[in-house]
């Protein structure tokens, strides 16, 4: 069973060959780590790396236009963008829309030509997507990271956007119009291209909640997500959500839209919760602490922490998916009992 079928199979509750696992090692990770160190874990885990082949030489990643230090990056929303490290996504330091009286005369950006970020190639991406069906990969789509609450706060700020719901501003319906039509735009591409998998990425949570409330949610952001999904859903693709921090009081309202895949983390919203309100209704694609347990606990902690999770979520009949992104911080020996425990437990369903 290739990885795209044992992905599917998850994700619709059709009994997979084993848990699917993504193992993300972000960029900022080769200025941080020994690069024969992490390679060498890389290259000793097939499951997790498949066809994974050390380089010789340096490994030089090429960082994102928002996430280079040195120098501020405009997206395609005309907001500012500055971070500190490479590889490290920054932080908005100019909101294009933080004075309404520019709405009137604001541009948006055109799918056809911009992703949110900046430029987009749909023909790389169509030749991707055909090289990734032949090799058994899945046929991933998606929107940017934030697509829709978030590009609001990047346009607006967190602040002016938390008063502009509170007072139910006119403009801002009109705004997350002009929001929706876009990522619609990039939808409806990517259902032409033929993919056969939907990412919506949005962080919504905060440590402890989410950073608006579910009335605001219901009343501004849940119908955009709706007609975002719709098409998709309609054309048979896996519908795929993340969303970082503690997303429990909008769960309901998520799994209303028709999720078939949520993206959220283990600890802030607590496995056992998980378990009561999501195994069985939703595959959870269970991100991997990355505060606590990977960060200052030990190997022996991590593996038991894999184990609870996988003993606690799994089931023959699918619906777990074991999610990890990888930032400098976490100890060599840590990395490696995770990535140890996750091929462990990969065939290990309940």
């Amino acid at each position: 069973m290739n990885d795209r079928e044992n992905r599917l199979r998850a994700a619709r509750f059709e009994n997979p060959e084993r848990i699917p696992i993504t193992f993300n090692v972000s960029a900022a990770c080769w200025a941080h780590y020994p690069q024969n160190a992490l390679q060498d874990l890389m290259a000793g885990h097939p499951l997790i790396f498949p066809g994974f082949e050390k380089q010789e030489g340096p490994v030089t990643p090429e960082y994102p236009p928002h996430a280079r230090a040195g120098a501020p990056f405009t997206d395609s929303w005309g907001c500012v963008w500055e971070t500190a490290e490479n590889g490290i996504t920054g932080t908005v330091v100019r909101h294009a829309l933080s004075d309404w009286s520019r709405f009137a005369g604001y541009t948006p950006p055109s799918p056809a030509q911009q992703n949110g970020w900046g430029p987009i190639d749909w023909e790389a991406i169509r030749a991707q997507i055909a090289q990734d069906r032949r090799e058994g990969r899945l046929a991933r789509g998606g929107l940017r990271h934030g697509h829709t609450f978030l590009t609001l706060m990047y346009l607006r700020g967190y602040e002016n956007l938390v008063f502009d719901m509170c007072d139910e501003d006119p403009r801002l319906d009109a705004l997350i119009d002009v929001i929706e039509q876009f990522n619609l735009g990039l939808v409806r591409r990517c259902l032409d291209i033929g993919v056969d998998w939907m990412g919506y990425p949005e962080d919504l949570g905060m440590q402890q909640g989410p950073m608006l409330s579910p009335d605001q949610f219901r009343r501004y952001i849940k119908p955009s997500y709706r007609r975002l999904v719709a098409p998709a859903r309609d054309a048979g693709c896996v519908i795929h959500m993340h969303s970082d921090g503690d997303i429990r009081a909008l769960t309901p309202d998520l799994l209303d839209v028709g999720l078939d895949v949520v993206n959220l983390q283990d600890l802030v919203n607590g496995i056992d919760w998980i378990k009561d309100n999501l195994k069985g209704r939703v595959c959870v694609d269970l991100d991997i602490d990355r505060q606590r347990i990977t960060r200052f606990g030990t190997p022996a902690q991590i593996e038991r922490h894999i184990r609870h999770a996988v003993t606690t979520l799994g089931s023959a009949r699918g619906g777990l998916m074991l999610h990890h992104g990888l930032y400098p911080g976490i100890p060599l020996d840590n990395i490696g009992a995770l990535m140890d425990a996750m091929e462990s437990y990969a065939g290990h369903f309940s």
